[in-house]
This record gives structure tokens, C-alpha cells and sequence, in this order.
């Protein structure tokens, strides 16, 4: 793509400049993602500390199994994308649209297997609210662990399908060979969003998966 494609806003020296300006953009929104999810951590850290026995209780209702599974599932699409930032830095189109493809397509395996766990806590009636049923003296206290569960993983899910359609419409880009060694900012920036969606649920999967192993 020449660099006519692309214009340099009026605002910018040259082309450098203004990927910088948008990687940094990029990084300060990061920054207000990390006080807001830092909110409802601090929230979590709170209840947990009043409550142990019941959050270690209730955390025995989660599939450890399939939390692994999806982990495992983001730290591959980690590395896809960061691999389609390199193939974009290439300049080599067919490698970045499947690299950014495999990406979207592991991020939606991973809101697919969060569905089915979903759908396990509401057929056993652990969705907080007035159908709420734990068999356990604990039952107050663990519901609040429902309500951060659902609250911490609904937020990070939304997180993730926007981070899907903001790689689809990359994707697209690149496939219309829209980047080329010179210009692949959008690759960057999304692989920024990207990899931080992806780090918030390393955080959560010890957070609520693995309360009793810390405890042993």
C-alpha cells in the first residue's frame, strides 16, 4: 500500500509520530481498563478475606477443567496474535488474515466453553438472585461469590467479544491488504487490547478456580 493510502494527519511531523501517538492512546485506555477492573478486584479481595470457608465452598462448584481448558485457549490466541503482529510487520497478508482469523475463532471457543459453565450454574439454581439455592449454613455469603463470579467473568466476556469484532474488522483490513511493513498500527493496537483481555483472565482463573489448591 502506498503512503498516499494512508494519510498522516495534520496534526502529525510523519507517519512514526502518528503510530506512536495512537500506541500510546491505545496504552492510557488500557491504563483506565486496569482502575476499573481493579475495582471489582479489590471488591473480590475484600469478600474473600471476610468470608474464606464460604468462597472456598462455593469455588468447589467450578469446573477446574474446563477453566484449565480455557486458559490454555487464550494464551494460544495470545500467541496467534502476537504472531499476526509479526507477519503484519512482514508485510505478509495471507499469514496475517489467518493468524488473525485463528484468533477470533479461539477467543469464541473460549465464550462458547463460558457458556456451557453458565449454563451449569443456572440449572443448579447458583445464579444470584431470588432462585438462589446452595445447600449450606454458608448460603448468604456464598452467593455473594456467585454475584463476583458472574460479575468479574460477564464483564471480561464482554470485554472478549469486543475484542473479537475489533479483530474481525482487522482481519477484513488486512485481507483488502491494507498493511504493509510501513503501516500495520491497527494490527498493533489490537494486539494490545487483546493480549491485556487476555492477562485479566490469568488473574481470574486462580482468583475463582483455584481457591481450594491455595488453600491445601
Amino acid at each position: 500500500m502506498s503512503n498516499h493510502t494512508v494519510p498522516v494527519a495534520h496534526q502529525f511531523d510523519d507517519r512514526e509520530q502518528q503510530r506512536e501517538a495512537s500506541t500510546l492512546g491505545m496504552w492510557i485506555f488500557l491504563a483506565t481498563e486496569v482502575l476499573f477492573f481493579g475495582g471489582m478486584f479489590m471488591g473480590y479481595i475484600i469478600y474473600r478475606w471476610r468470608y474464606p470457608d464460604a468462597f472456598a465452598l462455593a469455588s468447589q462448584d467450578m469446573d477446574v477443567l474446563l477453566g484449565t481448558i480455557n486458559t490454555a485457549v487464550l494464551l494460544t490466541s495470545s500467541l496467534t496474535m502476537a504472531l499476526a503482529v509479526r507477519a503484519a510487520q512482514l508485510g505478509e497478508r495471507k499469514g496475517t488474515v489467518q493468524l488473525l482469523v485463528a484468533t477470533m475463532v479461539l477467543g469464541i471457543v473460549f465464550l462458547v466453553i463460558k457458556g456451557f459453565e453458565y449454563h451449569h450454574k443456572f440449572v443448579a439454581h447458583h445464579f444470584p438472585g431470588a432462585g438462589f439455592k446452595f445447600d449450606s449454613p454458608l448460603a448468604d455469603q456464598a452467593e455473594i461469590y456467585f454475584i463476583l463470579y458472574f460479575l468479574l467473568t460477564g464483564v471480561h466476556a464482554v470485554h472478549l467479544i469486543i475484542g473479537v469484532g475489533l479483530i474481525g474488522v482487522v482481519a477484513y483490513m488486512a485481507w483488502r491488504g491494507r498493511f504493509t511493513p510501513d503501516y500495520f498500527a491497527p494490527v498493533e493496537i489490537s494486539g494490545l487490547y487483546w493480549h491485556f483481555v487476555d492477562l485479566i483472565w490469568i488473574f481470574l482463573f486462580p482468583l475463582l478456580y483455584l481457591i481450594n489448591f491455595s488453600l491445601q
